[in-house]
């Protein structure tokens, strides 16, 4: 990590802190993109180890870019909303208990506050620091008392980021089809190959695992659903001929 992007002087840790919270929406992005390589590829092995046309290739690919893309990003849309409902639930929960029960709730800040070891008189202080804002009240309740973040995604903005991945890499495999090279199959598995690993190397964003290692991660499960594609397009086509 850059110490630039996360310094420790005063005036560094207040700009930081000062910034609106985000949950970020690489997740999405990787979400949609492994998935359109994966099943954009395994639809072009599969249609490849049939003996069909490139036509049939370029026609069914395409659709499942746009079909699955769109089911995708419509399923992400729907998920993402659910949790954005359920935490607006619960912060009507909480403050409705507020409002109703207020001395209890206050005894619950005091009690999740000593489980983090702050006792005696500074302890009394705290949970009246928290609880004089609602909204601070509520959050904390949030994390401790139900166990989410406070912090909610858009959910036309993740699905937007998972359709927007999903073509983009869904298209490389078909990308040598459509622009029609001599030996098409053969340079949409070194493309296909390199996305994935591409994709991989983005996920370490997220884990302490190298970029290399999350990269052929990727790779493998990636080569493994188009291995699998590609044998039962094999079968199929030896069976239909």
């Amino acid at each position: 990590m850059n110490n630039s992007d996360h310094g420790h002087s005063r005036d560094e840790i207040r700009r930081r802190l000062s910034r609106p919270l985000s949950r970020g929406y690489l997740r999405d992005f990787i979400y949609g993109g492994i998935d359109g390589a994966v099943t954009t590829f395994a639809i072009v092995a599969g249609v490849e180890g049939a003996g069909f046309s490139r036509s049939v290739i370029i026609v069914l690919g395409v659709a499942n870019i746009l079909a699955d893309g769109f089911s995708m990003a419509a399923a992400n849309y729907s998920g993402t909303k659910v949790d954005v409902d359920n935490i607006r639930r619960l912060r009507e929960i909480e403050r409705e208990h507020i409002q109703h029960t207020p001395e209890g709730e206050r005894e619950e800040v005091r009690q999740i506050l000593q489980s983090k070891g702050i006792e005696g008189r500074v302890l009394e202080q705290a949970v009246d620091a928290v609880t004089a804002n609602e909204k601070t009240w509520i959050d904390m309740m949030l994390v401790d008392e139900y166990g989410v973040s406070p912090v909610v995604a858009k959910p036309l903005t993740a699905a937007l980021m998972t359709f927007f991945a999903f073509l983009l890499c869904g298209f490389v495999p078909l990308l040598p089809f459509l622009i029609g090279v001599p030996d098409p199959f053969g340079l949409t598995i070194v493309i296909t190959a390199t996305t994935f690993f591409a994709i991989g190397a983005m996920k370490s964003f997220w884990a302490l695992s190298p970029w290399w290692r999350s990269g052929l991660e990727t790779l493998l499960i990636g080569a493994a659903a188009a291995f699998i594609a590609y044998l039962a397009g094999s079968w199929i086509g030896a069976i239909a001929a």
